[in-house]
């Protein structure tokens, strides 16, 4: 588990499943995903697979543009829109 991003609008965890738990048709997929949780609305979503890889491609090629946080937020809050899971703290 990583932490990938923290603002005051969202946080991004990064999960990695070790490579021995890679199913051979589907290497070229990322396994594990990313926690996105978006702090005002108090959601949050897991994306994995090809969702997951779409979305590190789309942070990639932002970073390569040294956005300001405010383009990062306006990024991620691109998958508000299917978070469904409440937050709830432990």
């Amino acid at each position: 588990m990583n932490m990938l991003y923290n603002s005051d609008s969202f946080a991004v965890v990064q999960f990695q499943i070790p490579g021995d738990a890679v199913v051979p048709e589907h290497s070229n997929l990322m396994r594990g995903g990313y926690e996105i949780v978006d702090k005002f609305a108090r959601k949050e979503i897991y994306i994995e697979g090809a969702l997951a890889e779409s979305f590190k491609l789309g942070v990639q090629a932002l970073i390569e543009t040294s956005p300001s946080e405010d383009e990062l937020d306006e990024y991620i809050g691109r998958f508000s829109a299917l978070m469904q899971q409440p937050l709830v703290f432990h």
